[in-house]
C-alpha cells in the first residue's frame, strides 16, 4: 500500500534527532553527559524543530560498550542520573510536542545482568536456557583452539564464543565478551522482554529503536561459517534475518504495541538486511516495525579489508543504492534516512569536504538526504556541521570496536600502525562520539571537568552558539529542511524518480504528488557544474522553476549552473499558476 495525505502516519512528516547521552551535555562536571544536561538544552531541539528524540541507552550498565551492555533494563545508570530525571525529560519533551524513543537492546545483555549471572551459575539453573550455551566440540577441551561450538567471528573482532570454566561450556556473544546473546527461542525470555517494554510505554516512552533486532533469531543447528579472518568464519548467514525473526517481531507487536501503535514509532536496526526482507519488516499489513535502518549506503566506501580500509565513495554507487531502496519501498513499507549516528563517522568529513567547503557540503548532503522519501534522522552535532575527530594517536581512542580492531590487526599482521591510524581517523565510531560543541569556550561548553573523550579543537569555529546566531548556518539549513517536510506533502509522500543516474558529480531527482512536482539537484563536488536535465525537467524562461530551498543565500549567475556543493529544491512552474 502507498500512504495518502489522508491516511499517512504522523512519522512520515517527522524528523528524529538522536542523542548519544554520554557526549551530549554534562551537567555535573564529571566529564560524562547526563540526563540533566539534555534537559538544559531542550530549547536547542525546539529551535531545530525536531519531532522525536531517540535516546541511546541510559540503562544501568558496566559501560563495556558505552551502555549497549545492559545490566538492568528498568533503571537508569547513575552516570546519567535517575529515573526521576528521565521522567522529567519525558515530561519536558512532551510539553514541547516532542516524543521520546528509547534504545531497545535485547539481542544481548551485559554479563552482569542478573539473568546471566543466574544462567552461568549452574547448568541446572532455571535461566540456563535464557542464553546460548554449548559444550566444546566433540573430543576437544574447553579453551582449546578450535574447540568453540562454531567458528563465528565476533563483530568486535576475535571469536564469538567465550569459555566458562565454572560450568565447562561456552556462551555466545556476537559482540563484546561482556554482551552474551539472549536465547529468543525460549518463550520466557520473550515474555520478560515484552513485559519490560510495556513498563516503559506505560511510563510515557513513545516507542523504540531496536538495536540489531534482525539478529535475535539464530539457526539452532549453529553451522560454521566461511572463514574470513584467521580461524574465524562469517556466521551471518545463520543469524542475520534468522528463521524466526518475523514471527518474533509479530509476536512483539501483538504483546506490546497493539492498540496504541498509532502514536508510537518503532524502527529496527537491521545490519545486513536485504530489500526483500525489509519489505517484510515494514509492510504495515504484517505488523512488525514502522521502518528499518539498512546499511548498504554506509558500506559503499568500505574497501576489501572492511570498514577500516576505506575507499572513495562513487556517487553512482550511492545513487544505485538509494534509488533501489526508494523504488523498492515505494508502495509497501517505509525508508529511514540517515548519514550519521553513534556508529558512523561524520558525514561532512566522510562524503563531504570538512575544509574549504565544510558549510556548503554539510548543507548539500543534508538537502540530498532529507528530500528523499522516508523519515530523516539527525545525529547530535550533525546539524552544526561537526567533523571527524582527526585523532592522531592510538591512546586518544576509547571505542571498543576500534581498540579490538587494532589488537587483532597487529596479531594477524594485516596492517601497519600507520595504516591502522589512517583507518581509525576515517572510520572509528569515536568520530561521532566527541562531545557536542555548544560554544567556543573551554571544553566547548560540554563540561566544566575533563571530558571522557577529547573535544574537537575546531569547536572554537564550529559550535551551536555561533550556528544559531548565523542565519546562513548549517543549523538553520537543517531547521528549514525539517520545516519543509512538515508543511509540504510532496516532500513527505511524493513519488521518487532518479535523474542523471550515471553522473559522478550531480545528484538529481524529482518528487511528485498529484499535479505538484519538485526537483532536487545537488552538486556533490568542489567544482562548478552546468546541469542539463533535458526532457526530464524542461526549462521555463531559462530556469528550472521556483526556488523552494537552496544552500546558498543568493542566486548564482547562470540559472542552471551549480556552484561548488550547491543544492537547490525547485518547484515546477505550471501553466496558469
Amino acid at each position: 500500500m502507498s500512504f495518502t495525505v489522508e491516511d499517512a502516519p504522523w512519522w512520515t512528516r517527522a524528523t528524529v534527532y538522536q542523542i548519544y547521552p554520554r557526549s551530549f551535555a554534562d551537567s555535573d562536571g564529571d566529564g560524562i553527559g547526563d540526563l540533566r544536561g539534555i534537559i538544559e538544552h531542550l530549547d536547542h531541539l525546539s529551535a531545530l524543530g525536531v519531532d522525536v528524540v531517540w535516546l541511546s541507552p541510559i540503562y544501568r550498565s558496566p559501560q563495556d560498550d558505552n551502555g549497549y551492555d545492559i545490566s538492568d533494563y528498568q533503571d537508569v545508570d547513575p552516570s546519567f542520573g535517575t529515573l526521576a530525571d528521565l521522567d522529567e525529560l519525558i515530561a519536558r519533551l512532551h510539553e514541547r510536542g516532542i516524543k521520546l524513543v528509547m534504545d531497545l537492546v535485547v539481542n544481548h545483555t551485559s554479563d552482569e545482568h542478573p539473568w546471566f549471572v543466574a544462567s552461568r551459575s549452574s547448568v541446572d539453573d532455571p535461566k540456563r536456557d535464557w542464553y546460548w550455551w554449548r559444550p566444546p566440540r566433540d573430543g576437544m577441551e574447553l579453551g582449546q583452539p578450535g574447540a568453540e561450538p562454531t567458528n563465528w567471528h565476533s563483530f568486535f573482532s576475535g571469536g564469538s564464543w567465550e569459555p566458562d570454566p565454572a560450568t565447562g561450556e561456552y556462551y555466545l556473544h556476537l559482540f563484546s565478551v561482556k554482551q552474551p546473546d539472549l536465547n529468543w527461542e525460549n518463550p520466557e525470555v520473550r515474555q520478560a522482554v515484552y513485559a519490560m517494554m510495556r513498563w516503559w510505554l506505560d511510563r510515557g516512552v513513545d516507542g523504540f529503536r531496536m538495536d540489531v533486532i534482525n539478529l535475535i533469531s539464530k539457526d539452532t543447528s549453529l553451522p560454521d561459517g566461511a572463514v574470513v579472518a584467521g580461524i574465524w568464519g562469517d556466521g551471518s548467514p545463520h543469524y542475520v534475518d534468522g528463521p524466526r525473526v518475523h514471527e518474533f517481531l509479530q509476536e512483539m507487536h501483538r504483546e506490546v504495541f497493539a492498540g496504541r501503535d498509532a502514536q508510537l514509532l518503532t524502527v529496527g536496526e537491521t545490519p545486513g538486511v536485504t530489500l526483500e526482507e525489509a519489505l517484510k519488516y515494514t509492510d504495515p499489513a504484517r505488523a512488525e516495525v514502522d521502518m528499518v535502518f539498512q546499511f548498504e549506503h554506509v558500506g559503499l566506501d568500505h574497501g576489501p579489508g572492511g570498514k577500516f580500509d576505506p575507499r572513495p565513495l562513487k556517487l553512482t554507487d550511492l545513487k544505485a543504492t538509494f534509488g533501489r531502496w526508494q523504488a523498492g519501498l515505494a508502495h509497501t513499507g517505509w525508508n529511514s534516512l540517515y548519514w550519521d549516528n553513534h556508529d558512523q563517522p561524520r558525514v561532512v568529513s566522510r562524503f563531504g569536504d570538512d575544509g574549504v567547503y565544510r558549510r556548503e557540503s554539510a548543507k548539500a548532503l543534508a538537502t540530498l538526504l532529507h528530500l528523499h522519501r522516508g523519515t530523516p534522522y539527525v545525529y547530535q552535532g550533525e546539524e552544526l556541521g561537526m567533523t571527524n575527530a582527526h585523532f592522531a594517536r592510538f591512546d586518544q581512542y576509547r571505542d571498543i570496536e576500534s581498540i579490538r580492531h587494532v589488537a587483532e590487526a597487529r596479531t594477524l599482521g594485516t596492517a601497519t600502525d600507520e595504516q591502522l591510524l589512517a583507518g581509525l581517523a576515517w572510520m572509528s565510531r569515536d568520530n561521532a562520539r566527541t562531545p557536542v560543541q555548544w560554544d567556543a569556550g573551554p571544553q566547548a561548553g560540554f563540561t566544566t571537568g575533563t571530558p571522557w573523550l577529547a573535544v574537537n579543537p575546531n569547536h572554537v569555529q564550529i559550535n551551536a552558539e555561533a550556528e544559531r546566531a548565523d542565519p546562513d548556518s548549517v543549523f538553520h539549513h537543517y531547521r528549514r529542511l525539517i520545516e519543509l517536510r512538515h508543511r509540504d506533502a510532496t516532500v513527505a509522500l511524493g513519488e521518487f524518480r532518479m535523474l542523471l543516474p550515471e553522473d559522478e558529480q550531480v545528484y538529481a531527482f524529482t518528487r511528485t504528488l498529484d499535479d505538484d512536482a519538485l526537483l532536487v539537484v545537488v552538486n556533490v563536488s568542489g567544482e562548478s557544474r552546468a546541469v542539463d536535465l533535458g526532457a526530464d525537467w524542461p526549462l521555463v524562461d531559462g530556469g528550472w522553476g521556483e526556488l523552494v530551498l537552496g544552500t546558498h543565500p543568493e542566486q548564482g549567475g547562470e540559472p542552471t549552473v551549480l556552484r561548488p556543493w550547491e543544492a537547490r529544491v525547485v518547484r515546477a512552474v505550471r501553466s496558469g499558476h
